[in-house]
């Protein structure tokens, strides 16, 4: 149980909040690279409570800086790429896109200032994803790491973006290391509601013996015993800290992403490595994508729960948009939780006192070195199928190569 300061602490992520700064020292993804091509070059996002604007810039290069222009706060969206920055649509002010910069004032014969400039954050493109590093002090940004699932090139890949979570990013990534709830939120919801959930119960409806967690460079680490007709000792791949989930699913590797937009919404960017052969490889920038969103008006009571993704959604929403944690009576079957939320209030002193976090950390000496997860156990590779995010929700935009 945590008291309601602690769980501000731990919940709050915009600019200047303990847990917003610590996130802000860690690549965040930010959307598919292949929304930003052909003619599209730019794109509004919000992330960490900042309303940014993306754009691809004539030498193929990505930037992102502060949406709204600092003369009066017009959007930046509509304004014109130019050679040598972005020009506001509404005075012509214009900035340098890298640095935030502002370059030029038309009809203003005062010198321009430091006030007038805009954050500007260094972006990179990996695995068909563009990130974002939102640090203090973006030249001593550190390496992007290279994920396996983003950064192997002898398989292809998908990319989901899943419809705006209204909840708190700390209820969802909690999730990853809350072992005991597969049984009955996955294996027991779907044999109660006879849901085909395409072998998921089967392998979670089985009694829970032991299980255990560990503190890994990485996150934490999860190993789980199965009893029953079926023993079976399941290591689970480990959280990456602080925002990340990474898990295989059937002959599908896969990648979480889950980024906090403000205090009360999440998105999560799903990134599937595919079976080899499946299809064509294809380079970062070509890499397909769907965007997910939910029906207009829809309510919770109406969601498609039978997919372990939806499943999950709904006990992460109905905890509430900031899950209250005063009000919690934690058990054995939480320590995971505990070890999870001890690192991440360890980590945010670190960040408080000056200190670059120590957790999930790139050997800066390797910097481009991949990073690679030991799948589960092999039964779940070959008994359960593949799951694809999307055919529970509509998409409104794709693009398949």
């Amino acid at each position: 149980m945590l008291t309601a300061k602690e769980n501000e602490r731990l919940t709050q992520i915009g600019p200047g909040t303990p847990c917003g700064e610590l996130l802000r020292r860690y690549w965040q993804a930010v959307c598919p690279t292949k929304e930003l091509s052909g003619k599209v070059r730019k794109k509004r996002i919000e992330i960490l409570g900042e309303k940014l604007l993306v754009v691809r810039l004539d030498d193929g290069s990505f930037a992102c800086m502060s949406e709204q222009c600092a003369h009066r706060n017009a959007s930046l969206y509509f304004g014109f790429i130019e050679r040598d920055g972005i020009r506001c649509c509404y005075h012509g002010w214009k900035f340098d896109c890298t640095t935030g910069t502002c370059i030029e004032r038309p009809f203003e014969s005062a010198e321009t200032t430091a006030k007038m400039n805009l954050k500007a954050y260094p972006m990179q493109q990996l695995g068909g994803l563009l990130f974002v590093y939102m640090g203090p002090e973006p030249a001593k940004a550190p390496p992007l790491p290279h994920w396996d699932v983003i950064a192997r090139t002898d398989r292809p890949r998908t990319i989901a973006v899943l419809p705006d979570h209204k909840c708190n990013w700390l209820q969802i990534q909690e999730n990853t290391v809350d072992t005991a709830h597969t049984y009955y939120l996955h294996g027991e919801f779907a044999a109660v509601n006879e849901l085909d959930s395409k072998g998921v119960a089967e392998y979670y409806h089985r009694p829970i013996e032991k299980y255990d967690w560990a503190i890994s460079h990485w996150g934490v680490e999860k190993t789980l015993v199965y009893g029953g007709d079926r023993p079976e000792v399941e290591v689970r791949p480990p959280l990456i800290f602080p925002n990340i989930l990474r898990v295989p699913v059937g002959p599908v590797e896969s990648m979480h992403f889950r980024i906090p937009i403000d205090d009360e919404r999440t998105r999560i960017i799903w990134v599937g490595l595919m079976p080899e052969g499946s299809a064509s490889l294809v380079p970062d920038s070509e890499v397909p994508y769907e965007i997910r969103r939910d029906p207009p008006g829809v309510e919770i009571e109406d969601y498609d729960v039978s997919t372990v993704w939806q499943q999950d959604r709904v006990v992460w929403e109905t905890q509430g948009v900031i899950a209250d944690r005063s009000r919690e009576n934690l058990a054995a079957t939480d320590r995971g939780i505990v070890m999870f939320r001890r690192m991440l209030q360890s980590q945010i002193d670190l960040v408080e006192t000056g200190v670059e976090p120590t957790v999930a950390v790139v050997d800066a000496a390797e910097p481009t070195r991949m990073i690679a997860f030991d799948s589960a156990t092999r039964p779940w590779n070959e008994a359960v199928a593949p799951w694809y995010p999307g055919q529970e929700t509509e998409a409104i935009g794709a693009s398949h190569g």
